[in-house]
């Protein structure tokens, strides 16, 4: 008789642990599922301001917006890998691992492009050359000089 009640007491006990554990589990991914739409809206709100703040030194022809158009788009980038990170954590089988390996790999060979444009950019610039933003017309003038 006592040996039953060994028995059930820890059938009962195995039960409550795998109800905590399979909770714990559950917040766990909705807290990562947050973190991972957070970060998404950050880098999506970066580069909205900074698709609004081109478009507008565009227009008033500032010489370095193509640097800061770079800028924004790589820190938007970073964001958007950061959010992709996370959801390697929370991935559930192979194929979804694969995917977001792939979309990590193409969002890396991105951010290298883009900075790899930012340092020839400073690089022209650091050379008193400033590219005129008209908006795909290249033009090319002497930082002291203005139109």
């Amino acid at each position: 008789m006592q040996e039953e009640h060994v028995i059930i007491r820890k059938q009962i006990g195995e039960e409550v642990s795998d109800k905590m554990l399979h909770g714990l589990e559950q917040g766990f991914q909705i807290f990562v599922q947050y973190g991972v739409l957070l970060l998404e809206f950050a880098g999506v709100m970066v580069l909205l301001v900074t698709a609004a703040k081109s478009m507008y030194g565009c227009v008033r022809r500032k010489p370095d917006i193509r640097l800061y158009l770079a800028q924004g788009i790589s820190l938007a980038l970073e964001f958007k890998l950061g959010a992709e990170v996370l959801r390697t954590v929370i991935a559930r089988d192979l194929s979804e691992l694969l995917t977001l390996g792939i979309v990590i790999l193409l969002r890396g060979a991105l951010t290298l492009i883009i900075h790899w444009e930012i340092r020839v950019e400073e690089e022209r610039m650091g050379e008193g050359e400033i590219a005129r933003p008209d908006c795909g017309k290249k033009e090319v003038s002497k930082p002291w000089t203005d139109r």
